[in-house]
């Protein structure tokens, strides 16, 4: 017994940096929320009923950008390289998305297989990504139809 009991302890220890890493790849969302403000210079969140956060005009409107087509905003003038990422396929994830923030031109290079891409986004945000995509997962009109007239959570079966 105390030998079991000790291999279920070993376990449990080596398996605690596993558990940290998963949890800190999903990302938190109120900390994605403060690091927004670094965005807002350049980007709102907003629907048409609510503002989450107030800024500017030069990027795309962020709401409900995870789950969108990349390069899809209407009447939003993209780059080359982003209109050609959706085009080619590139929905928006939390993962991506986080990949995005941290180098938006290499990430272009990298999914379109073109060292030559470019991003009208300059501002590489090296830290928080993760956090940054989680917030806007949780302000996405997928995430709004998952709660119930009380703002409570809804089950999905």
């Amino acid at each position: 017994m105390k030998t079991l009991l000790t291999a279920a302890a070993a376990m449990l220890a080596l398996s605690a940096p596993v558990f940290a890493d998963s949890h800190s790849a999903a990302g938190d969302a109120e900390a994605g929320e403060k690091a927004m403000k670094k965005c807002k210079a350049c980007h709102m969140v907003s629907s048409e009923d609510e503002v989450f956060l107030k800024g500017g005009k030069t990027g795309p409107n962020l709401y409900g950008v995870v789950g969108r087509v990349a390069g899809s905003v209407e009447d939003f003038k993209y780059g080359p390289s982003l209109k050609e990422a959706g085009e080619k396929g590139l929905v928006w994830d939390t993962a991506n998305l986080a990949e995005y923030v941290a180098d938006p031109k290499g990430f272009l290079a990298d999914y379109l297989d073109d060292g030559a891409a470019k991003s009208k986004m300059t501002f590489k945000l090296r830290k928080g990504g993760e956090d940054v995509a989680a917030y806007l997962a949780s302000v996405s009109p997928a995430a709004e139809s998952d709660m119930d007239a009380d703002g409570e959570e809804t089950k999905s079966e």
